[in-house]
């Protein structure tokens, strides 16, 4: 069925007036569309991993931290900096701005939404299957608020693939015995 505005009504899962071109750590999930299993072979998880690696050739702000590709899904650790230097420092406690009214910016889509873009075509190329969805439209984030938060997502980013009999994004997970 074709989006329509006066039944759809999409709520934005974004935090309202915060500005998400921001100094920070963002932990972002994208999921391939419908869940589709498309990241078991080789081929697809290398482009994954040179579209993420390259995102901050892009974008001189951004510099990336944990990844992990997941058969249907990625999770990373996307850091934005002002002055875009070659570490990202501590992170100090970071509270929601709203200071700022001007959306346009909205760094962190415009990269997620790039990195999304590049990675399909060069899939749907490999997959013989141009114009097809590989991800689901939208992604979830989270501000990662200070270094311990940081340490606790790097921790989850790590740990993913070792939990994924069990991960509600695995069609086949086995459920426990409670």
């Amino acid at each position: 069925m074709k989006y329509n505005p006066e039944i759809h009504h999409r709520r934005s899962i974004r935090l309202k007036e915060y500005d998400y071109s921001s100094e920070g750590a963002y932990f972002v999930t994208i999921c391939a569309y419908k869940k589709e299993m498309y990241f078991n072979d080789r081929q697809s998880a290398e482009i994954i991993q040179q579209g993420w690696n390259t995102l901050p050739d892009r974008y001189p702000t951004v510099r990336i931290d944990g990844f992990v590709i997941m058969q249907n899904h990625v999770h990373g650790i996307i850091l934005i900096a002002s002055d875009a230097p070659n570490e990202v420092g501590a992170i100090h406690e970071l509270p929601l701005r709203r200071d700022r009214k001007d959306r346009r910016l909205m760094t962190l889509s415009k990269v997620v939404g790039y990195f999304k873009m590049n990675t399909s075509k060069q899939i749907n190329k490999i997959l013989q299957r141009p114009g097809c969805p590989i991800w689901q439209r939208n992604y979830y984030e989270h501000v990662i608020r200070n270094e311990d938060e940081l340490t606790r997502v790097r921790q989850y980013i790590h740990d993913n693939p070792l939990n994924w009999e069990t991960d509600e994004e695995n069609p086949n997970r086995r459920r426990g015995d409670s």
